[in-house]
């Protein structure tokens, strides 16, 4: 293509020949595509970000977060984080259903309830968790997708909650928020919770928070190796969110994760809101021991197609797989 942003052929042609090499080059030496990109070290199975309730742009609720996870980081395997999660998601279902709440699924899978704040889709996941059975904090933890972006104003350097309460924050108060819900809530990390235009307040959110919370860049770092360089040299968050159709090829998706890994940024592979039964980021997060996945809810087949390959690549493993979860130190 020989441009910068893949502006005459396109990302999306571009990534589809560069999946179909990938899969036509592994079947070829008869090989999984999950060995075929990691070789005999492909072992580690991921720590599913599973999104169940949804808010800001994806639903009509006064809520401004826009996605809440579950983080099943206490499981033994994958198989049992995946049943752990599926517990939760159907015992949220009942939560919300006894609340007179809708339980209609959006475009990943979670639910998208108009429940009364941000805290109130917290204090329904918690009831879930424990309704299923698990501890919050000790098996089950919780991460956010901010999506801060969406009601940032660059001119006045505020975020405004306008879904909910119409309140104003700077950098310094959107900390403050985060901590205070950390303080009532187990979260563990952070997507999005600065715009991309926010440097500065990323900055210090690494500084104040850096040290016990996993701060995610998405839109900071959209999967480009030099965004992500900045990100590394300024010490500026200490986790990236790879989207293969972001970047457009497999080898650029494969640089920017190990980047990351190189300078000890964490990496989650990532579905996309528009999605396929094409399972391939699942052998993507194995491939590259990438250690989190994040595709969606417990229902809907184009998010379930990808737990269900990781549930086969882990029984193909048998005793040589690796929960992700049993060493995770966030």
């Amino acid at each position: 293509d020989g441009t910068k942003n893949k502006k005459k052929l396109g990302a999306n042609a571009i990534l589809g020949v560069s999946m179909a090499i990938a899969h036509a080059s592994s079947k070829a030496l008869g090989q999984p595509l999950y060995r075929y990109i990691g070789g005999p070290n492909a072992k580690v199975l991921p720590i599913p970000l599973m999104n169940i309730m949804n808010g800001g742009a994806h639903s009509d609720a006064p809520v401004d977060i826009q996605e809440f996870m579950v983080v099943p980081k206490g499981a033994k395997s994958f198989s049992e984080a995946l049943r752990m999660g599926t517990e939760i998601f159907h015992a949220l279902k009942k939560v919300l259903k006894a609340q007179g709440l809708s339980t209609s699924v959006g475009d990943e899978g979670g639910f998208a309830p108009k429940v009364a704040s941000n805290e109130a889709a917290l204090e329904a996941i918690a009831a879930a968790v424990k309704a299923a059975g698990y501890k919050l904090g000790s098996e089950v933890f919780l991460a956010l997708d901010v999506a801060a972006s969406e009601f940032f104003d660059e001119k006045t350097g505020k975020y405004t909650f306008h879904k909910s309460d119409k309140s104003q924050r700077n950098s310094e108060q959107m900390i403050k928020f985060y901590q205070d819900l950390q303080k009532r809530y187990p979260i563990v990390s952070i997507e999005d919770g600065f715009s991309e235009a926010d440097w500065t307040g990323w900055k210090k959110a690494t500084d104040a928070m850096g040290a016990n919370t996993q701060l995610v860049g998405d839109d900071l770092f959209v999967t480009n190796t030099e965004f992500l360089s900045r990100g590394i040299k300024t010490k500026t968050a200490n986790s990236i969110l790879v989207k293969v159709n972001q970047i457009g090829s497999l080898t650029e998706t494969f640089d920017a994760v190990a980047m990351a890994q190189r300078a000890g940024y964490s990496a989650i592979i990532s579905h996309r809101s528009g999605e396929t039964e094409d399972a391939t980021i699942a052998d993507i997060a194995v491939g590259l021991n990438a250690g989190q996945i994040k595709t969606g809810s417990l229902c809907r087949s184009d998010r379930v197609a990808k737990y269900n390959q990781l549930l086969r690549i882990e029984e193909e493993l048998g005793q040589h797989a690796q929960y992700a979860g049993t060493t995770c130190t966030w």
